[in-house]
């Protein structure tokens, strides 16, 4: 079992930056490939970033290439999301989520291959 715990959401103007992290427990991160996700009031989930188990690919929804940037540390467990030059309809909750990836490039796009989720943490971006 992977537990993830995110934090770093907030409140935040348009315009501005938000780091997100996700930690986890109960196995080590290295042999997961780690995805954040967010899901907007009405809106389906969606796919934000995925990288692979250390970082030999990273992969972001074609809208936000630029803004956003997944990292992760194995040696702490941690995966982060730095936002930068945030828009109101970036609001949403970020969940941080894991799959296991037997492949070093693994870093997959659908949310429906993540097996373990976070509780998820609120963003909301005010204009």
């Amino acid at each position: 079992q992977v537990h993830l715990v995110e934090s770093g959401g907030g409140l935040v103007q348009a315009g501005g930056s938000l780091r997100l992290s996700c930690a986890a427990s109960g196995r080590t991160l290295s042999s997961y490939a780690m995805g954040w996700v967010r899901q907007a009031p009405g809106k389906e989930r969606e796919i934000v970033a995925a990288v692979s188990r250390n970082v030999e690919r990273t992969d972001y929804a074609d809208s936000l290439k630029g803004r956003f940037t997944i990292s992760r540390d194995n040696a702490k467990n941690t995966v982060y999301l730095q936002m930068n030059s945030l828009k109101p309809e970036d609001t949403a909750v970020y969940y941080c989520a894991a799959v296991y990836c037997s492949g070093y490039r693994c870093a997959p796009r659908e949310e429906v291959r993540y097996g373990y989720w976070g509780q998820g943490t609120q963003v909301t971006v005010s204009s």
